[in-house]
């Protein structure tokens, strides 16, 4: 059970707000300087040739952009196997909001998984998702952008820090098998560069339910994440 916060007069209240509002300038400082810092990052040209399988036949990385000048991609876990895609990375999914925003700021957004199209369209479906979400089955994306692990992969090219040091910070090491995350690319006429990537925990940054649930008292809550379509109703 949640406790609740402490009862106040309005005046105190104020007070305690006012002194909350210093300590929440200071970290939106830190993060400007963080989110310029990630801006500034060294980017790698992208030379291989990948072709997906989107609902209208084969796409390329090329593509994918539509000719903008940014693209987003974001790694959804749906093993090959699977009947349906990973619940967490359904609700990221679920928090994207109208992609027109991104458009009109020259940046694309695609879904990329391993599972065959076959799965993927009937589930997307079903989310009543509207993005574009293309299959890598067939080529070597998600293994070169570690979405997909097989154990071999050092921590450092996917957490960016060694094993040794995620272990000392009492994180859990993802090693084998899909995971979410987000690659940033660039394109420059017809070269592509990657310039970000981004996987596990420090995804929240995406989710904006989480964030607005970070505003209240109870938080984000020890509740089971699902399928959006398979949480039973409160009422």
């Amino acid at each position: 059970m949640v406790e609740m916060p402490s009862i106040s007069s309005r005046e105190e209240w104020l007070a305690a707000r006012m002194a909350l509002r210093v300590r929440e300038d200071a970290v939106a400082e830190q993060l400007e300087r963080l989110n310029d810092e990630r801006r500034r990052l060294p980017m790698v040209e992208i030379t291989k040739p990948y072709v997906f399988t989107g609902p209208e036949g084969p796409v390329t990385l090329q593509d994918l952009f539509a000719g903008r000048r940014q693209l987003i991609v974001y790694h959804f876990m749906f093993d090959p196997t699977w009947d349906e895609g990973c619940r967490y990375c359904s609700f990221n999914m679920d928090n994207l909001g109208h992609l027109d925003h991104l458009l009109a700021r020259e940046t694309s957004l695609a879904v990329i998984s391993r599972a065959p199209l076959s799965k993927i369209v009937p589930f997307k479906a079903r989310m009543g998702w509207t993005f574009p979400w293309v299959s890598s089955a067939g080529n070597d994306f998600n293994h070169d952008f570690h979405a997909t692990l097989d154990g071999t992969v050092p921590a450092e090219q996917y957490v960016y820090k060694s094993a040794e040091a995620v272990a000392a910070d009492g994180e859990y090491l993802f090693t084998d098998g899909d995971q979410g995350g987000t690659t940033v690319f660039l394109r420059d006429g017809d070269r592509i560069f990657q310039t970000y990537a981004v996987f596990g925990g420090r995804l929240d940054v995406l989710n904006g339910l989480m964030n607005y649930l970070d505003l209240t008292p109870m938080g984000r809550q020890d509740v089971a994440i699902r399928h959006h379509d398979r949480y039973k109703s409160l009422a």
